[in-house]
Formats: C-alpha cells, structure tokens, sequence
C-alpha cells in the first residue's frame, strides 16, 4: 500500500509540481490549499507525512501544525520561502519535525520524506533505560518512574539518542548529525532549546536532573 502524503500549498503551481513529482514515486497524494481544508483531510485520510506551507490564507501554516500535532504524532515537514534560523527554530516549536526552505531541490524533499517515513516504522522492540527513565522504541512510549512523559517526535529521537549513549557526552555536533541532519548554522541554540524542553518534561514532577551540561562540550546522560 502506497504512503499517503498530504501536500497543504495554496501556490497551484508549486502544488501541482509536489503532486506529480510525488505520485510519480509512488506516494498517494492529497492536495489542500488551506488550513481548514488539510485539518479536514487529515482527519479523513490520516496521511502518513504531511508537507506543510507557512504562508497560507486565513490559518497560518503555524496554527495548521499546532493543530496537527494536538491530535497526531503523523511527521510534518514545514516547506517555506521563510529560511532565517529564527523562522525555522519558530516552525520546529510549534511541532514540525523538519524544515525545507524554497527554492528547493526536489530529491532533497523526496530524502526528507524517506526519512520521516523510517522513524515512524515499526521496528523490533527495544527499551532502553537509565535510572527511573525507561523508552519503548517500539510503541515510543516514555516513563519517569510511575509517570508517564509525552514527547514530540524529534524530542523521542533526542531523548533516545542519549539513552543509547549512557553516561557518554555528546557534542553538539554529533547532536546535529545525528538528530536533525542538516545545517542550522553554528549560531542556532536549537540544541538548548530542545534540551530545555526534555528537562521540563522529564523533571515535571519534581524527579532530579538527568540531562547533564557538560560546559563547553555538549550534553551528558549522567545522575546528579
């Protein structure tokens, strides 16, 4: 069974190029060219990763993905003219799991899609653990003791990927290769953003720091 792709772009053109470029490759494609016509679709259809334009009328593309994201763990790929770090860190927050600036190359788009689709792919079970943290990469499920944490997509991969590196520091650097891909520019604090994110989570009900700063260096899964 083909994937399904639900493309929100209210440019007919750009549209049109994403749905014959993306049926071509043997994804099912739906089309919406607003913001309340995609929420629409994605309930009905339940699209396996939803390509995103910010600049839409009426409901910005913003408030489609904090929509999205309220209901759904389905992967969003932002597609967008607005390409400052600032822009892309604002997109990420509101729930995205990638970012694409036009003009773009359209087997980049078709790399980024490939790569969203393996992380929602069932794999073996895995659980991994450290102190009174536990993650089942199967059914994604995160648990702090008793309590149960909900986390967005980048924040599971995050998460987990300090939990295969126990005790280890990782640079910011690896950090980017590994998590996010591609370049964010050496002055993004997205890093720090999504480590302040894990932290509140993670400590919501008053539990000890288990995400280390490691100054100068980068990040360390480690017990205080």
């Amino acid at each position: 069974m083909s994937e399904q792709i639900l493309v929100v772009e209210d440019e007919a053109k750009i549209a049109d190029v994403l749905r014959r470029g993306l049926a071509f490759e043997g994804y099912a494609v739906d089309v919406a060219s607003d913001g309340e016509a995609a929420l629409a679709l994605a309930r009905d259809r339940e699209p396996d990763v939803v390509i995103l334009d910010l600049m839409l009328p009426g409901m910005n593309g913003l408030e489609v993905c904090r929509r999205l994201r309220a209901g759904s763990d389905v992967p969003i790929l932002m597609l967008t003219a607005r390409g400052a770090v600032k822009d892309r860190v604002v997109g990420l927050d509101s729930g995205a799991d990638d970012y694409l600036v036009k003009p773009f190359a359209f087997e980049e788009l078709l790399a980024r899609i490939r790569a969203l689709l393996r992380r929602r792919q069932p794999s073996e079970q895995t659980i991994l653990r450290f102190a009174d943290l536990i993650m089942n990469t199967s059914t994604r499920k995160v648990t702090r003791g008793s309590r149960e944490v909900d986390l967005t997509a980048r924040e599971f991969d995050l998460l987990g990927l300090f939990l295969l590196h126990p005790g280890q520091v990782l640079t910011r650097d690896t950090i980017y290769d590994r998590i996010w891909a591609y370049d964010f520019g050496g002055e993004s604090n997205i890093i720090e953003v999504y480590i302040r994110y894990l932290r509140a989570k993670l400590e919501a009900g008053g539990e000890p720091r288990l995400l280390q700063t490691v100054r100068g260096v980068g990040y360390a899964l480690r017990e205080e």
